[in-house]
């Protein structure tokens, strides 16, 4: 009896060690493809009822040094950060230090003609606040990098009126985060980076997650990856300000945190859900606020808690954040009913995740297709489509071809976009967070070309080549 229940056991034991190895290969075949064909460059980690099935980095952390990314690369989290943020807002509650209720004049005194918006108003983004990604980084010298004390008197100078009564809508807003890390900073008396240190990395032993502000004030960082965009017309990668891309809103932003700048690894995020799942920080109570749905009050849902996308219902509850900035895409996800985290940290701009091939394959179901795979096509196959195209409003549409792509640029704005062939008169776009894009190269009866640009299968343009 002793041996056939060591046979059963042994028996149980291969075919969930086989499971395990399908899972892990079919995981491993789609992030190398994607990697294969510019779409991932990074480091991910999954796991499925607390254990983990998938850690592994592709690409380079530095394009200078060829440094590979690994399971210990740290990334910047861009607003992946947020949660950190209003983390540390809870714990000032649960001292005593602050109330949620109350109105964020009582501690940013400089903007008190918003005297009726509350600090839970910025957590959940019901303020009605601007965003200064638009309006800060226009009013700016190129050689200066702005501060959280930068952006507050820049508002407190303007003036502006709300964009909506406090409460009546959900708008997501950096400025509400930045807002935040300033309280936190007057109410503790430390500075942000400390107090998240202090109370939050430290005690979590989340040894390799900090706030960093890599331009204001650089310092060498173990295998760090630096966050990059493919300069124009190129393959090349370069960070946001050098000439050949020549973007220099992030460098004049660096010196604000809050809704970024917290950087971190994918197995030290994976401790923070741990954390947070098994409330061995948070109360369960707490727990609950931060992940609770409520409404604006005009009646609609706020899906968004304490720094974190929720999705909750009958037998569903997940929560986490997507993250983009300076060249980093990020992706913190834990679903509390299958027990299954997905975490993705890029840094490549254009990177994205294959999130519903992860779920298929951690659920056992065929795979759909979720990214189409790059064909083998001749160079002069593909250089066929090359022209300009004018569309109905007479605005002009360039393909060119670069390195086995084609590329598209328009007289009104400058895309450049990269576009690989899947069929032989179709092209999908490389774009930030995957976002579905398709060129369509049509022959009419007369002989001239039509160019249909596709966004998730409907018709946002069209053009014949000249």
């Amino acid at each position: 009896m002793k041996k056939v229940l060591l046979l059963i056991i042994v028996t149980a034991n291969a075919f969930v060690y086989s499971q395990n190895s399908r899972q892990e290969n079919q995981l491993d075949s789609i992030f190398t493809f994607m990697y294969n064909q510019n779409q991932f460059n990074g480091t991910v980690l999954i796991s499925d009822k607390g254990k983990i099935i998938y850690n592994k980095g592709f690409g380079f952390s530095s394009e200078v040094r060829k440094t590979k990314n690994n399971s210990t690369t740290v990334y910047e989290l861009a607003s992946c950060s947020k949660q950190f943020t209003a983390a540390a807002i809870v714990l000032l509650k649960r001292d005593g230090k602050l109330d949620y209720k109350d109105k964020i004049s009582d501690y940013l005194p400089e903007l008190e003609f918003w005297n009726n918006v509350t600090i839970l108003d910025l957590i959940r983004h019901t303020s009605g606040i601007p965003e200064y990604l638009i309006d800060l980084s226009k009013n700016i010298d190129d050689n200066t990098i702005a501060t959280n004390q930068d952006l507050i008197n820049y508002y407190a100078v303007k003036k502006d009126s709300l964009q909506f009564l406090p409460g009546q809508k959900h708008r997501y807003i950096n400025t509400n985060y930045a807002l935040l890390a300033t309280i936190i900073e007057r109410v503790s008396g430390i500075e942000y980076s400390r107090f998240l240190e202090k109370n939050i990395f430290k005690p979590l032993k989340m040894k390799n997650t900090f706030v960093y502000n890599r331009r204001q004030s650089p310092k060498k960082i173990k295998n760090h990856a630096i966050g990059y965009v493919w300069a124009k017309n190129t393959f090349d990668k370069v960070i946001y300000e050098d000439p050949s891309y020549d973007d220099k809103m992030v460098y004049k932003l660096d010196g604000i945190v809050g809704n970024a700048k917290v950087n971190s690894t994918v197995k030290d995020l994976y401790k923070w859900i741990n954390t947070l799942k098994n409330n061995t920080f948070f109360s369960p109570d707490e727990f609950d606020l931060m992940t609770s749905v409520t409404k604006t009050t005009e009646g609609q849902n706020i899906n968004y808690g304490f720094g974190l996308d929720l999705s909750k219902g009958e037998n569903k509850f997940s929560f986490g954040h997507t993250g983009s900035w300076d060249g980093y895409s990020t992706f913190v996800y834990h679903n509390m009913v299958k027990d299954r985290t997905i975490i993705v940290l890029q840094n490549f701009k254009m990177g994205t995740y294959p999130y519903a091939n992860i779920n298929e394959i951690l659920d056992y179901k065929p795979l759909s297709i979720e990214y189409k795979r790059k064909i083998n096509s001749p160079e002069t196959e593909i250089k066929k489509y090359i022209g300009t195209y004018i569309d109905e409003k007479n605005e002009q549409q360039f393909i060119t071809y670069l390195d086995g792509y084609l590329v598209h640029n328009s007289s009104r704005v400058a895309w450049d976009m990269r576009f690989f062939p899947v069929d032989e008169n179709e092209f999908q776009a490389v774009r930030q967070g995957g976002t579905d894009g398709v060129l369509k190269f049509i022959k009419q009866e007369d002989g001239k070309m039509k160019l249909e640009m596709l966004q998730y299968g409907s018709l946002i343009g069209s053009g014949i080549r000249k």
